[in-house]
């Protein structure tokens, strides 16, 4: 496995050098008087026009197998006097991964349609065949990955901690300058949510008899006849939302940042449709970036801390796993759990009505070099990651048992210990760590090819195995 990453890593990396070497330029028509200013920055560390390229989706992460499919960036320049900063990035891809992982996504980012005002319009279908679920509240759900590994004496099933998850998504977000480093943001948007059992028939098309998962009940059909999983949240729904709030940043630039900071604070509504229309929630989203150069532009010491708390109605836990955004980044933020809040961590692993989380690190540049017009760099980033648990959901041991003689009479409740831990409360607000070290490879202070090997600090996170995520931009 280790040496198919490796070689994976290698191709991407070939991939990307390759296309971008042989991008052309293409005028930028709004800018063409412009051109007759002298830009600060030599000119030879400059990127004007317009760059494209049209790349192999090609990726890993631990949680999702291997991605295969078809990605572009756009760029726009301009007359490169905003530069790095661009005047309109577009990015399309559409891949799929070896798990059943699907990602469909529009992205359209600019500071400069609308004067003095930045605009971001996502546009995406993520469908998930095997969606992690692991149960709530983090260290009060036993994990035990004998049980999903085939060679495993205690194999249950593949799936067993597995869901079916589709997920459409629709966010327009925009944001102007109230004075200073400070900035209002508001967004609308909607979440169309499909969750129910994973499909063990269409998983198990075309395989062979020896390699067809078990149709027995995963962790997710024991929550639902358990009465864990309320009816209506257990099958998904659709959310309309708003989202407003302020933010401050003073940071050099958006992507490689050497120096600065980045704080949001804001409110997100959610609504919902048919039965739910009682899931309606109020959540409330905190996040502070800070980028510390210590030295030159080579070594910069970077933090993120964030929460997110569910401060108002009774969010399904689908909702609650979505870590809200402004300005999405990556394709998505789930928390907490997995490459994009905790790496190390089994994705979704930390589920609970509210949360906080940590990533620090230290930016290491390797070196430079360009390759014909476009400027590169490699990086090496040492990290540590955490992940708390705020306010968990209530788990009644009584009420379970009730449940499970009424609609699960096969399972001896003598196993629920296996499942759920009710004796040590003190196990939901033990902080899950996990750390390791990353690779970059960024073009044009704005493109970035990451890889990111990490690991948990607690075998109760995942087995105590390492994970290998290979991702599009800095985690923050």
């Amino acid at each position: 496995m280790k040496k198919t990453v490796l070689i994976l890593i290698m191709a991407m990396l070939a991939n990307v050098l390759t296309a971008y070497a042989n991008v052309g330029d293409i005028d930028s028509l709004p800018n063409k008087k412009a051109k007759k200013e002298k830009p600060k920055k030599e000119k030879s560390e400059i990127r004007t026009g317009w760059t494209f390229g049209i790349l192999p989706s090609v990726g890993y992460d631990a949680d999702k197998g291997f991605q295969y499919g078809v990605l572009s960036n756009v760029y726009d320049f301009g007359d490169g006097s905003a530069y790095p900063d661009y005047i309109h990035s577009l990015y399309f891809e559409a891949a799929y991964t070896t798990k059943r992982s699907g990602l469909f996504r529009f992205a359209y980012d600019s500071k400069y349609l609308i004067p003095k005002h930045r605009l971001n319009i996502d546009v995406s279908y993520l469908p998930d065949a095997l969606c992690d679920f692991y149960g709530y509240n983090g260290y009060q759900s036993v994990y035990n990955g004998g049980w999903a590994r085939k060679k495993s004496d205690d194999y249950v099933s593949r799936a067993f901690y597995k869901s079916q998850r589709d997920l459409f998504r629709f966010v327009t977000d925009i944001n102007g300058n109230i004075g200073g480093d400070w900035y209002w943001n508001a967004g609308v948007g909607v979440l169309g949510y499909n969750i129910a059992p994973v499909n063990i028939d269409m998983i198990n098309k075309g395989k062979k008899p020896e390699n067809m998962l078990p149709d027995v009940d995963g962790l997710y059909d024991k929550y639902v006849k358990w009465g864990i999983l309320s009816p209506a949240e257990a099958n998904g729904g659709w959310h309309p939302f708003v989202h407003g709030g302020i933010s401050f940043d003073n940071r050099d630039r958006q992507q490689n940042t050497k120096k600065g900071m980045n704080a949001e604070f804001f409110l997100t509504y959610y609504a919902g449709f048919g039965e739910d229309k009682e899931a309606n929630s109020l959540i409330f989203n905190a996040s502070f970036r800070h980028f510390v150069p210590v030295y030159k532009d080579i070594i910069t010491f970077a933090y993120r801390l964030a929460t997110q708390l569910d401060v108002a109605g009774d969010a399904p836990f689908y909702l609650n796993n979505y870590y809200n955004n402004i300005f999405i980044q990556r394709v998505l933020y789930e928390g907490l759990g997995g490459g994009n809040t905790n790496r190390g961590i089994l994705r979704n692993r930390i589920s609970a009505k509210s949360y906080a989380f940590a990533n620090v690190e230290f930016r290491f540049q390797i070196c430079k070099f360009d390759i014909g017009k476009e400027h590169f760099f490699i990086g090496l980033n040492p990290f540590v990651d955490m992940g708390l648990i705020l306010q968990p959901y209530r788990l009644d041991r009584n009420t379970i048992l009730d449940n499970i003689e009424q609609n699960d009479p096969d399972f001896d409740p003598a196993n629920l210990s296996d499942y759920i831990v009710f004796d040590d409360s003190k196990n939901v607000y033990r902080p899950h760590f996990s750390g390791g070290i990353g690779l970059k490879l960024m073009m044009n202070d704005n493109f970035v090819l990451s890889v990111d090997w990490a690991a948990p600090f607690d075998k109760r996170d995942n087995d105590g195995m390492a994970n290998i995520y290979v991702k599009v931009g800095y985690m923050f």
